[in-house]
């Protein structure tokens, strides 16, 4: 699945040149936790977002202890940034961004390195949409079931082949017989762990009705 397939189009945007006030006052009435910033050719030179306004100055923010380690232009900047009434100064530049043919899976990852929860979507450097984390909550919940075919062999190709991708349990001893819809699993698997992670993929193979553990209780590792 890519970006461009959940992300959301109909994006409310500001000018640097708005207010601070009335970027807060947009996020309230639209629920959202950040809005993009464009130029006057629309192309995307920041983001305001909560975390940039709980600075501010109207909540106290303006006689942060000082530092005396941190330079004169690092204070003085970090000054206007809570100070300033123009979105420009008091948002964050060069954001995170993505392409729209990105995967979901690298939303994900750029979220959470960044602990952000909305990223603008960018088709040839312009600003297309914004994907947050609603909308790939979406996507689990509107995502296609398991295509695996019907069959007990289809059902265990299925499990020997998940079992080697990036879950892992590559390279353990794991064993899997299916009869009438019910996966068996043997090896030698010493973590509770990995007996878990080997389950659960087990379960997620459509027409999978059960998974008995036939693992060797002497192979567990005790925490």
């Amino acid at each position: 699945m890519r970006v461009k397939d959940v992300m959301t189009t109909s994006v409310v945007k500001l000018s640097p040149d708005n207010g601070v006030r009335q970027a807060a006052r947009i996020m309230l009435d639209n629920r959202i936790s950040g809005l993009p910033v464009v130029d006057d050719d629309g192309a995307l030179v920041g983001v305001i977002s909560e975390g940039d306004l709980i600075r501010r100055t109207e909540l106290g923010g303006g006689m942060p202890v000082a530092d005396p380690t941190e330079a004169e232009d690092e204070r003085a900047s970090a000054y206007v940034r809570r100070s300033s009434w123009r979105v420009g100064d008091a948002m964050t530049a060069d954001p995170v961004t993505i392409d729209e043919n990105a995967s979901v899976e690298r939303v994900a990852v750029l979220m959470q390195e960044h602990s952000i929860k909305r990223i603008p979507v960018l088709k040839d450097g312009r600003l297309v949409g914004v994907v947050s984390r609603a909308d790939l909550l979406q996507a689990i919940v509107t995502a296609s079931q398991d295509e695996t075919a019907a069959g007990d062999e289809a059902i265990q190709r299925s499990i020997l082949v998940r079992l080697n991708e990036n879950t892992g349990l590559e390279g353990l001893d794991i064993k899997v017989a299916v009869s009438d819809g019910i996966v068996h699993l043997w090896g030698h698997v010493d973590t509770k762990d990995c007996r878990r992670a080997a389950r659960i993929l087990a379960e997620s193979v459509r027409g999978v009705r059960g998974v008995v553990e036939h693992y060797a209780e002497s192979d567990l590792q005790q925490p």
